[in-house]
């Protein structure tokens, strides 16, 4: 991990907590983000997106405080409660802190003796939604007031923590269940969503094993193919993947590696293979899903890639989204749509583990 993070992330929750402050009196409008941020982000077609998209999300939200898709329950819910933080809502403040404090309530109650976030007998491939709740709960923790409910979440990230160090596979990376339920089977998506949520936890002030990031790591370096895509599997190498390319270099660039030998190869074939925003980029699959990473990618490029990038990007999602506020595709709406807001509110930098 690189030094220094706890520190910008603790300044981050500062930035956070005082624009919040200074908004809380306008809680009935959506929550915006300080000047210097808005300055990026100015198209009313995608603040009307984008607050169309967290209406419906927090509108279809179940009285329990889950969303489901695919039998995906619990990542559903977690993945739409990052949407909802990134807006600048909190557990206590903002127009969606009443749908994230549901969102906490569910995910709470999946928390398992054994560490695991989830239930194995109603949670189709569990560690998704055990990698995406370790992201969600890591990054609410610090705007947590109840004290009680503070130290819970602490607890339960601490033993889900341990979860995915016993779930990894002795090749390093993580399959739709943890190692011993799946004949140490492992591939890339499930495996980022793991490294991402540690690094959530690490950043929350949680001991993650380096030893856990390191064998992550080099799992990744393993499935690398000549032209620097990234294979499905350790197990099932085959031709490259842009979506779980992108995704790898996401989540390379969580465990703090961006200098890499492995890195500049990388960038190249996701740069020549997603950049350009066109209807062929659809014929890889998973659409949503790719770009809800290599987003991530090209923003901590800096502002001469991502600017251009993002236009594309941003304007093709609005234009995709129906008359609800939701988006249709792969899964179900609310997993698209929950990754076309997190996607959308990249500029905010209200969420730590977005950020640049």
């Amino acid at each position: 991990m690189k030094s220094g993070q706890s520190n910008q992330t603790e300044r981050s929750l500062i930035n956070r907590r005082r624009a919040l402050q200074s908004l809380a009196a306008a809680s009935c409008l959506p929550m915006t983000a300080p000047a210097a941020m808005q300055a990026a982000n100015t198209k009313p077609a995608w603040k009307s997106s984008i607050k169309k998209g967290l209406d419906w999300v927090l509108r279809t939200q179940s009285s329990l405080g889950h969303w489901t898709a695919g039998n995906y329950p619990t990542a559903m819910t977690a993945l739409a409660g990052t949407a909802l933080i990134c807006s600048g809502s909190t557990t206590t403040q903002g127009p969606y802190a009443r749908g994230i404090r549901k969102c906490v309530d569910y995910i709470t109650t999946k928390a398992r003796s054994n560490g695991l976030i989830g239930d194995p007998l109603s949670d189709n491939r569990y560690t998704y939604g055990h990698g995406f709740s370790m992201l969600f709960l890591s990054q609410v923790i610090g705007e947590e007031e109840d004290l009680e409910r503070r130290e819970e979440l602490l607890q339960i990230l601490k033993k889900a923590v341990e979860f995915s160090g016993n779930a990894q596979t002795p090749s390093g990376g993580w399959g739709y269940v943890s190692a011993k339920d799946g004949n140490n089977f492992d591939e890339g998506s499930t495996t980022i969503t793991q490294v991402q949520g540690l690094r959530g936890c690490r950043n929350a002030g949680i001991l993650v094993s380096s030893e856990v990031i390191d064998k992550a790591r080099k799992y990744i370096y393993t499935c690398k193919n000549p032209d620097g895509g990234i294979s499905y599997s350790s197990r099932n190498r085959g031709s490259s993947r842009p979506a779980i390319t992108a995704a790898s270099l996401a989540c390379l660039y969580n465990a703090g590696d961006y200098e890499s030998e492995h890195v500049p190869a990388m960038l190249a074939y996701t740069k020549k293979n997603l950049y350009n925003i066109s209807t062929g980029a659809r014929s890889f699959g998973h659409w949503h899903y790719t770009y809800l990473y290599y987003s991530q990618v090209v923003y901590r490029q800096g502002k001469k890639e991502w600017l251009p990038f993002r236009d594309q990007l941003y304007d093709r999602i609005s234009k995709e989204q129906t008359d609800n506020g939701s988006w249709t595709g792969n899964i179900g709406p609310i997993y698209v749509t929950a990754c076309n807001l997190i996607i959308m509110q990249l500029d905010q930098a209200y969420v730590p583990i977005y950020q640049r």
